[in-house]
């Protein structure tokens, strides 16, 4: 039988702790030291209606439009990924700067795409990153991450700042 990976239920006791960790570099102000592969998402508990915050590994970042894409793990599970489907409206710090966002679940063919590109830049961090989300170790394929993005949503932040200046220079 094949292994689910560790992220096939939340984590709970040390391995929260370890988690979390990054979330309390954010809250004193010291995110910086994560660099740009993390990213801290602000967003609202679709219960509470209240805020919550996660930090998570941004698995492309791209610079021309300010996109950043990150990886839903516990295949769909996770809270954040349950909320920012009720409310898309969130926040993303990265290191110290802050920028309102609009959050989107991805289709399959261009999730697949994006981590194909992760693959190819990070082909060590992609082996572990599917080992630990599918419990096995897949390759640097086409065809593999199209199989991780079957079962890993992935989620692109779009700045609203950065959709309002485009839409603002095709008026021009």
């Amino acid at each position: 039988m094949m292994n689910k990976g560790i992220t096939s239920n939340q984590p709970t006791g040390f391995l929260r702790f370890l988690f979390r960790l990054p979330l309390w570099l954010y809250r004193v102000k010291l995110g910086w030291i994560l660099g740009k592969r993390f990213l801290m998402l602000t967003h609202i508990g679709r219960k509470s209606g209240q805020p919550r915050q996660v930090v998570l590994e941004v698995v492309q970042h791209d610079a021309d439009t300010s996109v950043y894409f990150v990886a839903a793990g516990w295949r769909g599970k996770a809270d954040w990924f349950k909320n920012i489907q009720v409310y898309p409206s969130v926040q993303v710090t990265v290191g110290a700067h802050t920028f309102k966002a609009t959050a989107a679940v991805m289709q399959l063919v261009e999730a697949a795409a994006t981590f194909y590109i992760y693959a190819r830049r990070y082909p060590l961090a992609f082996r572990e990153l599917s080992r630990l989300m599918m419990g096995e170790a897949l390759q640097s394929t086409q065809e593999d991450c199209f199989r991780l993005a079957e079962s890993v949503p992935l989620v692109k932040l779009m700045p609203l700042t950065s959709a309002l200046s485009k839409n603002m220079e095709i008026e021009k």
